[in-house]
């Protein structure tokens, strides 16, 4: 029996130091890699920072129509694969940001015309972030503008495999330009207004500015105090918020001759080969709620073409379709999701979509009902996640079936 004893008493001890030592490598994984510049030998001042990560999300999809009249579409691809370097220059201040595309799907073709379809897909994100003002800082760059907050959510923090049907229609993505971000409170309230000024064609274009400029404006709320860890922009509550938070915002995007369906859409060109370029105005409003592990997010989008005082929509028939038939996505959706996180970081999480064009010539109207499952190993580094959504399309008399099983994996 003495050495069966010492057997298990050893076992213990390694046991526990597992443990412990598991605790450290999960804490040194989440903290990621960091390279510091110091300004003397005493190592008492960081002059220079570079943080490197890198992402990438593995996926499984398959979809039909319930009635099985057609053949299933089943892929395997590599949805997303992300390299970023960030940091600061001489102090926190002054923030730097650069985020590159490499999966194929990242890079795949948007139908571009001309010489604008030359342009890399590769950047995604290159700017910088001065904090010039203890309330405000300007970014100066290519980055994500401020629409609806599921598009400013990275894809890397969601808690469904990907983001709604209004964020693909609706959102106005990346673009190049400046912003400028405050940050004020008042008693517990935190108050973020946000104006941006960019080219107006979305990102990495090459050609000399086709229409107008974009201007966007957005104002924040959290009148129940900051979220931990800016939980207000990552999907799910893994910090398990001890009090409710609450978010709401609204933005609007004016769109000076616009060239794009939408952001990231095809280029519109007319009869005789040019560019379109129409107004367009962009609304959004959004809320997002987490107490004690359950998460709540609901965001509405309206999208229109600007007519002059004396047109109908009749009369800019002519002007809004292009030589192949497609028009600017207008319409206006709405998208309800909510989850719950249970003890060992499993969620059940559920959404509602509904989007609707205000014309035939826009994109098709739908409604899904989504159900998804998530573990997350270690927060939103490392999760495993699936969920399956019944579409109900417009005039589409079967309704179809879309199941998803992603894996992400990032440090």
């Amino acid at each position: 029996m003495q050495p069966l004893r010492y057997f298990i008493v050893a076992l213990l001890l390694v046991s526990s130091h597992l443990v412990f030592a598991q605790s450290k490598i999960v804490s040194a994984y989440q903290k990621g890699i960091e390279i510091k510049a110091y300004s003397d030998s005493t190592k008492k001042k960081v002059v220079f920072k570079l943080k490197p990560s890198f992402r990438f999300q593995t996926r499984f999809e398959t979809s039909g129509d319930i009635a099985g009249k057609e053949k299933w579409d089943s892929n395997f691809l590599i949805r997303r694969a992300r390299l970023k370097f960030d940091g600061f220059v001489l102090n926190p201040n002054l923030v730097y940001k650069v985020e590159l595309a490499l999966s194929p799907n990242d890079l795949r073709s948007t139908s571009d015309y001309k010489e604008v379809g030359r342009a890399t897909k590769v950047i995604l994100d290159a700017l910088v972030k001065w904090r010039f003002q203890r309330n405000l800082t300007l970014w100066v760059g290519q980055a994500k503008l401020p629409g609806n907050r599921q598009r400013l959510v990275s894809s890397q923090a969601l808690q469904l495999v990907d983001r709604s049907e209004v964020n693909s229609i609706f959102n106005i993505d990346r673009d190049i330009g400046v912003q400028l971000h405050g940050k004020f409170k008042a008693g517990n309230v935190i108050i973020k207004p946000i104006f941006a000024f960019a080219k107006g064609e979305g990102r990495n274009i090459l050609s000399n500015n086709i229409g107008g400029f974009s201007y966007t404006g957005k104002l924040e709320l959290l009148p129940l105090g900051e979220f931990a860890s800016k939980g207000d922009y990552f999907e799910a509550d893994l910090k398990r918020e001890s009090k409710p938070k609450l978010a709401i915002a609204a933005s609007a995007n004016f769109n000076q001759g616009a060239s794009r369906q939408k952001q990231t859409g095809s280029f519109l060109l007319d009869t005789a080969g040019e560019y379109m370029t129409n107004n367009l105005l962009i609304v959004f409003a959004d809320a997002t709620f987490k107490y004690r592990g359950f998460s709540f997010l609901v965001e509405y989008a309206y999208k229109k073409t600007l007519l002059k005082s004396d047109q109908s929509l009749s009369v800019m028939d002519s002007t809004i379709v292009s030589e192949s038939g497609k028009s600017y996505l207008t319409g206006q959706g709405i998208s309800v999701q909510s989850g719950y996180l249970f003890k060992h970081n499993w969620e059940l999480a559920a959404r509602y979509t509904t989007v609707i064009p205000d014309w035939e010539k826009s994109f098709n109207g739908s409604s899904e009902y989504t159900l998804g499952v998530s573990k997350y190993v270690v927060d939103h580094k490392l999760k495993v996640q699936t969920d399956v959504t019944l579409v109900d399309d417009v005039d589409v008399t079967d309704h179809s079936i879309r199941y998803r099983l992603q894996m992400e994996f990032s440090f």
